[in-house]
C-alpha cells in the first residue's frame, strides 16, 4: 500500500479545511487570479509555478499563496520543496497567532487548539501535520514522530487526524524490521 495515498489529503489544504474563511480574506484580487490561473495550468509545471510564484510575490505571507505552493509541490512529488513551504506555514501561523516560533515549544494553553472552528490554530495544526507527513515520506522518522506527538498533545481528541499518521509511522517501522 502506498502510505502517501493513504494520508495525502490529511496534510495542509485538506478538503475539509475552511478555505473561504482563511484563504480568500485579504488576498489581493490579482493574486487570487494568479492562483486560479495556476490551477488551470496544473499540467504545465513551468506555467503553473510561474503563476504561483507571481501570486506569492503579491501576497508573500498569505495562507492562500503558501497553500497553493504547498499543494503544487506536494502533488508533483516535490516533497522537499513542499516541506520547505510547510515550515514557512508553521512560521507564519506562529507569527500571526503569537505562538512560539519553534513548534516544539507550543503548548495546548497557547491557543484554542481544541476548537476546530478556530482558523489560526487549525492552520497551525494542519501545517504541523503536513510537516510530520513530509518528514515521514522523506525518511526523517524521528522528526515526524516528534511532530505527531506534538499534534496529539495539542489536539488530544485528534480532530486533525494525527493518529492516522502515527499508525502509518508505526507500520512503516514494522516494514523496516521485516
Amino acid at each position: 500500500m502506498d502510505h502517501g495515498a493513504a494520508v495525502q489529503t490529511e496534510a495542509i489544504g485538506a478538503q475539509d479545511f475552511p478555505a473561504a474563511a482563511i484563504l480568500g480574506e485579504g488576498l489581493p484580487e490579482e493574486a487570487n487570479r494568479l492562483l486560479h490561473a495556476a490551477a488551470m495550468s496544473y499540467d504545465e509545471d513551468d506555467v503553473a509555478l510561474k503563476h504561483l510564484m507571481a501570486a506569492r510575490l503579491l501576497a508573500p505571507t498569505h495562507p492562500a499563496t503558501l497553500i497553493g505552493l504547498y499543494r503544487f509541490y506536494f502533488y508533483k512529488g516535490r516533497l522537499a520543496e513542499a516541506l520547505a513551504i510547510a515550515r514557512t506555514c508553521l512560521t507564519r501561523a506562529a507569527i500571526d497567532h503569537s505562538l512560539p516560533l519553534d513548534w516544539r515549544l507550543v503548548r495546548p494553553s497557547d491557543a484554542a487548539f481544541g476548537d476546530y472552528d478556530a482558523i489560526g490554530p487549525r492552520f497551525f495544526m494542519f501545517s504541523l501535520k503536513g510537516y510530520a507527513y513530509l518528514n515521514m515520506r522523506l525518511g526523517e522518522l524521528a522528526e515526524s514522530a516528534a511532530a505527531i506527538d506534538k499534534l496529539l498533545e495539542l489536539d488530544p481528541k485528534d480532530k486533525v487526524g494525527a493518529q492516522v499518521l502515527r499508525d502509518v509511522l508505526e507500520r512503516k517501522g514494522l516494514e523496516d524490521v521485516d
